[in-house]
């Protein structure tokens, strides 16, 4: 029997539809690329083209029309999909069984397309870019959620790895390697995800806080086995959600006390999906992956207007034109790293967006680089400009 398949252009039912016909087409213009010395940007719904380093490439790979659902069973709290799913689509078969991608990954549409409209994001763009959520440091990562892949690496060739549910746990966590590789590596032809139940009901409730103080409560409430499945600070305004069974509720908002916040649904959507007020603007876009604990004075030492934090302290976002070695000097003095998420009108630093890897780390790219994509075809210079 076929696999239960998606139009990949809609989140409407899914039909069913032939099954390896794109894969093999994919593979095919990726061998041609190989032998005809050619490189390949990737691209599945273009919503995170603005990420990462410009790929210098002699021809567009479009993987959206290879698109469905491979394999779903509820009970097991795991689905199999075809990179170019839309998002959206994924997420509404999953909300009809009351599930949920644990990841909570961001939609991202262009600031001048009108709030509501379905974006072109995909799951295989999803995982690739490894973005998370709100819901992230309180559920998982984009690559804990990972349980498996398939993928068509730099010679067109497929290659299989870990399992489409979580009793697997034959050979190499490869698998993960692709959570935020943005392609360099392969193709993602296939991914396995674990999805979590929805929670039965939700409530956010909003605190008048300092910085400072934010960061003291968010610190407390980590010690705390609390219901929290988001946090967010902005402009003096503690926000976090707690979702759970209505006694859980009401208990976790005696404890955490604050004002409920109105249509608390599209104010996590718009942060996912950077639709704030924050976001807007021509100006660069720091994003600083910290320790939660990290002592605001930190980030205020860079002398950017007021930040937005979320992950209960562990994601930091600044707007402005900072000095890019202050920036990553001053974030990996305290175990972290930066990352110039939007680039403004300066441009792009030299070495590219990321901070730039030296050693083993940096080793450990190239060589995986050359296993999975010998001739530098796929994507060159999307991660690091010199891979």
């Amino acid at each position: 029997m076929d696999p239960l398949f998606f139009d990949p252009l809609s989140s409407s039912m899914p039909a069913h539809l032939p099954t390896n016909d794109t894969e093999q087409a994919l593979a095919e213009q990726i061998r041609a690329a190989v032998a005809e010395g050619r490189r390949l940007t990737l691209r599945g719904g273009g919503s995170k083209a603005f990420y990462g380093n410009p790929v210098v490439a002699d021809a567009e790979l479009d993987c959206g029309l290879h698109a469905g659902v491979v394999a779903y069973e509820p009970t097991e709290l795991a689905i199999t999909l075809r990179g170019g799913t839309r998002l959206a689509a994924v997420e509404a078969v999953l909300a009809a069984h009351g599930q949920q991608l644990p990841f909570e990954p961001p939609h991202f549409v262009a600031p001048e397309v009108a709030a509501g409209t379905e974006s072109p994001a995909t799951i295989g763009g999803a995982v690739a870019a490894g973005l998370s959520g709100p819901r992230r440091p309180y559920a998982a990562s984009v690559r804990d959620a990972v349980l498996g892949v398939r993928l068509l690496n730099g010679r067109g060739q497929v290659l299989e790895f870990g399992g489409r549910v979580m009793k697997n746990v034959a050979g190499y966590d490869v698998s993960r390697l692709m959570a935020g590789a943005m392609g360099v590596l392969g193709l993602l032809s296939e991914v396995s995800l674990r999805v979590i139940p929805r929670a039965p009901g939700g409530l956010t409730l909003v605190r008048e806080e300092s910085l400072a103080q934010a960061l003291d409560l968010l610190k407390q409430f980590s010690r705390r086995a609390l219901p929290i499945t988001a946090s967010a600070w902005l402009d003096g305004r503690l926000c976090l959600r707690i979702e759970g069974g209505e006694e859980a509720l009401a208990e976790t908002h005696r404890l955490v006390e604050g004002l409920p916040m109105d249509d608390a649904d599209a104010f996590w959507r718009e942060l996912r999906d950077q639709r704030l007020g924050f976001f807007s603007g021509d100006s660069p876009l720091w994003r600083l992956s910290l320790p939660p604990a990290t002592p605001a004075a930190v980030t205020d030492a860079l002398g950017a207007a007021s930040p937005l934090i979320e992950w209960g302290g562990a994601l930091r976002w600044l707007r402005g034109e900072l000095p890019v070695d202050a920036v990553r000097d001053s974030v990996r003095s305290a175990g972290g790293h930066a990352t110039l998420f939007r680039v403004g009108a300066g441009g792009r630093p030299a070495d590219g967006v990321l901070t730039p890897l030296d050693g083993v780390p940096r080793r450990l790219h190239r060589n995986l680089k050359r296993a999975f994509d010998p001739a530098g075809v796929l994507n060159p210079g999307r991660l690091y400009p010199d891979l």
